[in-house]
């Protein structure tokens, strides 16, 4: 039997927005489970009447497809990323924090088009903007946008490629935490390299409450370790 084939998001609301001359923006975030690292949002504008196969929810999708279709994107529309640092999601909690990278992304996005969109779909997290940048335009949320709307679906993938890129950037800098490999996430692997190690500057303190902090001295020789990367 062959595989399974993986459902393409729907175009509908794009395509009634493209039918009627106005553009469309999809808004998501990748991270906001993660213990390390910063949650990463994009907001993607697809070029009116631009449609491709690998438009699908990222979490589906192998790493050489989503490395395919953040290249497609890329080359078909107008894209923006919002990124949070774990300090600024632990001083504003990480839905605050989701919501701010969110807006950072929406702005930059509508910077630069040569006209606003008429509708703003978000994945799950409501908006409000108090901006008259905004006014008239409608703001959709709703679960699994990333399965309802290819706008969505295509800044599910920026997202997750972006901060997949970074979090191989942070593996080079903390080695012992692998972070490569589990991106953030809460493993097994995590927590034995947090017991080991103890916590780095980009760990959620606020996520890791629960964690047995190492004494001061101690924590910061094996963070200057992990820099260097001595054994």
């Amino acid at each position: 039997m062959g595989s399974k084939r993986i459902p393409s998001a729907k175009s509908n609301l794009e395509r009634e927005a493209w039918r009627n001359g106005v553009y469309v923006c999809g808004v998501d975030e990748v991270g906001r489970g993660c213990l390390a690292g910063p949650v990463v949002t994009c907001a993607v504008i697809l070029y009116p009447k631009k449609v491709f196969s690998l438009l699908k929810d990222s979490k589906i999708l192998t790493k050489d497809q989503r490395v395919r279709a953040a290249k497609w994107i890329k080359c078909n529309s107008w894209y923006a990323y919002g990124i949070v640092s774990h300090y600024e999601i632990d001083r504003y909690n990480i839905y605050q924090a989701t919501i701010l990278a969110m807006k950072r992304s929406i702005m930059h996005v509508f910077s630069q088009v040569d006209q606003c969109p008429k509708k703003i779909l978000v994945d799950a997290m409501p908006l409000t903007f108090s901006s008259p940048i905004f006014q008239g335009v409608e703001i959709e949320s709703f679960p699994f946008g990333e399965m309802k709307s290819i706008s969505i679906a295509a800044a599910s993938i920026l997202a997750k490629v972006k901060r997949d890129e970074l979090m191989g950037v942070y593996n080079k800098i903390f080695p012992g935490y692998v972070l490569a490999g589990h991106k953030g996430y809460g493993t097994r692997v995590h927590y034995r390299s947090i017991h080991e190690f103890g916590l780095s500057i980009i760990h959620r303190k606020s996520f890791l409450t629960k964690i047995e902090s190492y004494e001061r001295e101690e924590f910061y020789e094996k963070q200057i370790s992990l820099l260097c990367g001595s054994d």
